[in-house]
């Protein structure tokens, strides 16, 4: 079997994913690919780790996100 075309692809990434349009300063954006890939992490990737944990965080330091039984 053959390799999904891209107009499949596109149709089952907009089916299964949300975007975000992420705007940083000139330059950053290198500077983060880059921490990422010296992790082996994709930026992407890199990315949703880090709202993850600070979400995990922020709702560890507010009582959020547990057991309140």
């Amino acid at each position: 079997m053959g390799k999904p075309s891209t107009a499949a692809q596109n149709r089952y990434i907009a089916k299964a994913y949300d975007r975000v349009n992420l705007t940083l300063p000139k330059g950053r954006k290198d500077e983060v690919k880059a921490h990422a890939e010296q992790r082996g992490e994709s930026l992407n990737g890199f990315i949703q780790r880090a709202i993850n944990e600070t979400m995990q965080r922020d709702d560890a330091s507010s009582g959020e996100g547990g057991d309140n039984t």
